[in-house]
């Protein structure tokens, strides 16, 4: 019981929280409606989480998902937005290149290489050097 009290008060994750909360009221003998009502959790989640914390201890309300681990880390992911910030002119498919040759890191989605842009404050929208309905001789072919 004092490792559960321990673990409260270390400020855990709020879901590590209400499983431990709901672990320590059934120890503490407290009616199962009355911790559904206080934690706002199901009958189930209580049976569930006592069980675990009977089979394994504290260990047990511990979150087992860490996320993903990124493609780089903070240090890589400043070398690439400040060689970027280095250049007149950017193409996504140079990033792209530049990524995988020297961190070989290929991304799914481009979206990763969007936020890459993002990050270095730099539009990586197709633009234009004049706007084209000023040119008469285009707009004349058009139309």
């Amino acid at each position: 019981m004092d490792e559960l009290i321990q673990f409260i008060q270390s400020n855990p994750d709020p879901r590590e929280l209400k499983r431990a909360l709901a672990v320590q009221m059934v120890i503490q003998n407290y009616n199962y409606s009355m911790i559904r009502n206080i934690l706002g959790v199901s009958v189930g989640f209580i049976n569930k989480w006592k069980y675990i914390f009977a089979e394994q201890g504290v260990a047990g309300l511990k979150l087992k998902y860490k996320g993903s681990k990124s493609y780089l880390d903070s240090i890589q992911r400043q070398i690439v937005i400040n060689w970027l910030k280095q250049k007149n002119y950017w193409h996504l498919e140079e990033l792209k290149e530049y990524l995988d040759d020297n961190f070989s890191v290929v991304f799914e989605s481009n979206q990763s290489y969007y936020d890459l842009f993002k990050q270095a404050n730099i539009s990586w929208k197709k633009t234009q050097k004049k706007n084209p309905r000023k040119d008469e001789e285009l707009v004349a072919k058009k139309n």
